[in-house]
């Protein structure tokens, strides 16, 4: 498991912290007219995320733990694109 250090690792940078937003968003990273995003909203302690270019389509539902475990996943490399695929 983590420890709370590890837990808190990530620093939001000021006025781009989820939790400031409303509704669905994506990420400031994404390049416009990639076609390749998702979308991800907070809401009831849930983290939803969304095909954007399928907005009736499905949406994967995360509780708050799962989506903290994947963010620091994310956070740490664990999610690196393999070379050559």
């Amino acid at each position: 498991m983590f420890s709370q250090e590890d837990r808190h690792s990530p620093k939001p940078v000021e006025g781009r912290t989820a939790s400031n937003r409303r509704g669905w968003f994506k990420s400031s990273f994404s390049g416009a007219g990639s076609g390749g995003c998702v979308q991800v909203r907070f809401a009831n302690g849930e983290a939803r995320v969304r095909d954007s270019k399928d907005l009736q389509g499905p949406v994967l539902v995360f509780n708050r733990s799962e989506w903290e475990a994947f963010e620091l996943g994310v956070f740490h490399g664990e999610f690196t694109f393999p070379i050559g695929e």
